[in-house]
This record gives structure tokens, sequence and C-alpha cells, in this order.
């Protein structure tokens, strides 16, 4: 029997509900918040900030300095073998030996292995002094101490090992007084063995080619070395006063021309001394003349310094250049500034007029003040007045109409998580720091955290640290 095709059964496809995919939701929504938070990054303002500290700056200018002093010259009267009685530097008297001439090399050596040389107890004393005022004394800040204790005890020791070669000479003089020539001194001064030509250089005439080092040599006097007669054996510098010359263009020397006491910095063992100080003009240059009166025995030796005269030095809170903006204010006079009912805030009382009677009203408004005069004259932010808004004398009758305005120079503070414009008053400064004034009414305190870069911020704006 056939089968009708209506009573065959109709079979229809349904399409099958999908099941949400929680994953890539969370995922979608995440790389969503990535874009948007990269994207908010890269155009939104960055604002850096930086923490006032403390500091200092010092205005200082460095030179090649040109050392000349009271030099005598003294030459061997015999050829021979030259001994040392004294070490450089030594301080000689008129008179005393200063070195002595034989045929043969005089064996002036300690032996290690038969005698040592050992400090005396007053020596050692001496030693002990020096040490203990250095340990009392010292400052991390000021690590250049420990060369001056370096010098000190070197000086200490060179003269207590002198007197002990003087004792070892005399006896081997005593032995062979017939063949040695001793040299005495002729005057009083410091002895020393380092000979560069420039012995007889008057302040007189000085030229620029002196202050050339390139072309500077120096011999250094060798003990036990072979002399002739009339080689130069030592030189003795004679006054405790001694003179740096340098070289300065036109604009410098009018710039210190006027200065007569000036501070140095000695970069040779960063000591800092005070010197008398006058511009010389010779053939058309221009020196300047530095006058020493001590520490001539530490630099005997030397024939230039690298020096830094200290023209300004001050201390204060140090602060980038970046971070400094000048901002106009209205400035009121001192009269008009009033407290309110409670008497804990300050402001002004100004006339305004009423939105809903129209009628002109005194009014009293809270002021923030940014900067206040030694006469008392405030100044209140453009952004907080209107312009011709009218002020009145808490005590008359008398009107100011906010009108002229004046610059202050400052930054913007953010201690509070927003920008407060902060006067500064500026002491020194170098190539990327002001120092200002620490301690001034309504300006910076240490470390109170400023922008950076002043330029990228306005009044008031939230600034997240």
């Amino acid at each position: 029997m056939a089968v009708r095709r209506k009573d065959l059964a109709k079979i229809s496809q349904y399409k099958t509900k999908q099941e949400m995919n929680i994953g890539i939701l969370i995922f979608t929504l995440i790389l969503l918040y990535l874009i948007v938070t990269v994207f908010t990054y890269a155009t939104s303002k960055r604002i850096s900030t930086y923490e006032v500290r403390r500091g200092s700056i010092v205005k200082d200018n460095s030179y090649n300095g040109l050392i000349l002093r009271q030099e005598v010259t003294a030459s061997a009267e015999s050829g021979g073998f030259i001994s040392y009685f004294r070490n450089e530097n030594s301080k000689v008297k008129n008179g005393s030996n200063i070195y002595a001439v034989s045929p043969v090399r005089l064996d002036t050596e300690v032996s290690s292995e038969t005698e040592e040389f050992t400090p005396g107890d007053e020596v050692q004393k001496n030693l002990t002094l020096k040490t203990q005022s250095f340990n009392e004394n010292f400052n991390p800040q000021k690590f250049y101490s420990v060369y001056t204790l370096k010098n000190e005890i070197t000086g200490i020791l060179r003269d207590a090992s002198s007197q002990s070669k003087m004792m070892q000479l005399d006896h081997l003089i005593s032995q062979n007084s017939g063949n040695i020539h001793v040299g005495k001194s002729a005057f009083d001064g410091v002895l020393v063995r380092t000979i560069d030509g420039y012995e007889s250089l008057s302040e007189n005439s000085l030229k620029p080619e002196v202050f050339d080092r390139t072309s500077y040599s120096s011999v250094r006097l060798e003990d036990q070395a072979e002399v002739q007669t009339g080689d130069i054996v030592y030189k003795l510098v004679t006054s405790e006063e001694w003179y740096v010359y340098i070289q300065l263009d036109k604009a410098m020397a009018e710039e210190l021309a006027e200065i007569t006491y000036i501070k140095t910095r000695i970069d040779k063992d960063n000591e800092t001394v005070w010197a008398d100080f006058s511009i010389l003009q010779i053939d058309g240059s221009y020196y300047g003349k530095l006058l020493f009166d001590n520490s001539m025995i530490r630099y005997a030796e030397d024939r230039f310094l690298n020096i830094e005269l200290i023209t300004e030095q001050e201390s204060g809170l140090k602060i980038p250049k970046s971070a400094v903006v000048e901002k106009e204010f209205y400035v009121v006079p001192a009269e008009y500034l009033t407290s309110g009912k409670s008497g804990t805030s300050q402001g002004i009382l100004m006339r305004r007029r009423n939105d809903d009677s129209g009628e002109m009203e005194e009014v009293f408004q809270t002021a923030d003040i940014y900067y206040m005069t030694e006469e008392g004259d405030f100044c209140l932010d453009p952004e907080d007045f209107g312009q011709n808004t009218l002020l009145i004398n808490p005590d008359s009758s008398e009107t100011f109409p906010l009108k002229e305005k004046n610059t202050l120079t400052g930054v913007y503070n953010i201690n509070q998580g927003y920008t407060v414009f902060r006067r500064v008053s500026v002491l020194c400064e170098n190539a990327d720091y002001y120092i200002v004034e620490e301690g001034a009414s309504y300006s910076l305190s240490n470390y109170d955290h400023i922008v950076l870069d002043g330029s990228m911020v306005e009044a008031s704006e939230v600034v997240f640290q």
C-alpha cells in the first residue's frame, strides 16, 4: 500500500541557542581597559615633582695660577757627589749645614738589618696629639681633612728623619773632614730641591707664554747625585708671603676690579684660603694678583696651581630653575585686610549686587594671601576675584577697585595634592638651580614638594604624586 506524501512526518531544523562564554567577555573587558589606560597615559600630562632641600651654591671661576716667591738659589763650590743634610721642605736657619760634596758617595742609608729609624718620645707625642685631634673633629663631609693630617704627619716624620740623617753625616764628615766640602745656608728659609728656571721671574716680566704648562719643565735635585762646580744644588724660599698670578680677560678684570680680598680654593688639597687681590695690566694683558701670607711651605715645590676664585656663596633652599614661574597678582593696601565674624579667617570686604534683590550689598569673602610686604600690602589671585571688584575699607567708607597687577616669582607647592603658588626670593643661582630664602612668610620650607616644571600646571590643579 502506497504511503501518501502528506502522511510523511515533516522534519524541521531548529537553530541551537549559543551559551555566553564568560572567559571571552572578561578577556575583552581587560583588553579594553588596557587600551584605554595606555592611551590615557600616552596622551596625559606627566607631572614630575621635586622635594625641596637645603643646599648651597658656590659661584666660582677656575684658573691656572702661576706661583712667584722670594727664591734664592745656591751653587756648588766644588765637584763631587752631593749628600743633603735635610729633606725637601725643611725649614733651615742661616749658617746651618745644607749639603756635603765628597769625592765618593757617602753611605747615609739606614740598614734595615742592623738599624731602623725609631721616632723619639717627643715625636711620638706629637703624632698622638695630631691623630687624637683628627679623630675628635673628623667630619665625613670634609674628607679633605684626611690630606691635611697626612701632610702634618709627613712633616713630623720628615723632620725627625732629617735629624737622624744629620747625625750620620756629621759622623762621616768628622772621619773624612779633609775631603768633604760642606755647604751652609746664607739665609733663613725653606729648602727646595726642584729647579725650573722660573726662580728669577718677576711680576713685571709676566706674559701669556709663561702660563703655558705644556712647555714647562723642572729638574729634581737627587741625593747622592754627581755635581759639577757651579751647578745649582738647592734653593731657599726666604719669605712666608707668596703670590699667585692668573690670566683674566677684560670683562672679568672689570668685574673683579673692586675686589681687594677674596676667598679661594686650591684644587691640590681642596684647601680654602683667603688672599689679598688686585688687578694688573701688563702689555695689554690682564692678570689677577693673589697675595697669601700663610701655607707657603705646603706649596713650596709647586710652580703652578689650579685655583678657584669664590666670588659668591649662598645657602638656603635649593630648587631647580625649571620649577620657577611668574604669576600676576592684585596688590591691595594693608588697610583692606580684615577678619570674618569668627575672627579665625582673613579676607576682604567687597561690594557686589545681590542676585535676588538687585541691590548692592557688602559681603565678606575669605582670601588666600600669596605674599605680604613689610608695609602690610598683600597680594590676591586674579582668578579668585574679577577685575574692577570694589573692595571696602572696614574702618572707613573708602573703596579700592582691583585693577593694577604686579608680578611675583614663585613655584607651585603640591603638599596637599593640588597646586598652590608660593612666592620665592632668589639669593643665588647657577646653570641649573636657584638658592632661595628659607623661612620667609608665604614661601617654601625644607622638604616641601613642588612641581618640577612649573609651566605645565595652573593654580589649584590636582596633582597625584
